[in-house]
């Protein structure tokens, strides 16, 4: 696990769209998002409140970049109307090297069990109307992911990371930019 303080080396990820993102990006804060399997009824359930803040994300200056555990054809159907970059990390290598876990605790946690209806039930809507596609029935990498969300300067430092114990336990959108408006990025201070 990486904590404030750790040193991300730069790289270039592919994103869905073909793109070469910068993780650090020069310009600006990432939001380094680890979720779970494409189409995690969960996992959208929380993207949605990104993809409408999105702009308020950016204004922050802070760019999202979202991994999943699955391969960019099983990704597509799922992530078309993001704005955001997503990744296919189906291998989970980066999951690894930034000490991503996946536990049976991600499902079976009590704070989970509500956010876990919730996401059921809004798929189930958005799935009937045809809105979205049903996740396959045994997605790579299993159902068990935890999520995690890394805050990272432009210079490669990790302003802020938060490794969740269950599910649903990541930053909300309210939360990501509070870390952002206290760093030295974000504060308007220019990296540090």
């Amino acid at each position: 696990m990486l904590e404030p303080g750790s040193v991300v080396p730069a790289r270039a990820l592919a994103a869905l769209g073909g793109e070469a993102v910068p993780v650090p990006d020069p310009g600006r804060m990432v939001h380094l998002q680890f979720r779970r399997f494409a189409g995690c009824p969960v996992c959208h359930l929380h993207l949605r409140s990104v993809v409408r803040r999105h702009a308020e994300i950016e204004a922050a200056g802070i760019r999202e970049v979202v991994l999943f555990h699955s391969t960019a054809a099983e990704l597509r159907p799922h992530t078309a109307d993001f704005p955001f970059a997503v990744v296919a990390d189906p291998e989970q290598r980066l999951y690894r090297e930034f000490g991503v876990e996946s536990s049976p605790r991600s499902l079976l946690h009590p704070r989970a069990w509500w956010p876990v209806l919730r996401a059921i039930a809004r798929s189930a809507v958005a799935v009937a109307r045809c809105r979205e596609r049903l996740p396959d029935r045994r997605p790579r990498g299993g159902r068990f992911g935890l999520p995690a969300d890394l805050l990272i300067a432009p210079d490669g430092r990790v302003l802020a990371a938060k490794y969740g114990e269950h599910v649903y336990d990541q930053w909300s959108v309210d939360e990501l930019l509070r870390l952002a408006g206290r760093s030295p990025v974000g504060a308007g201070g220019g990296a540090a």
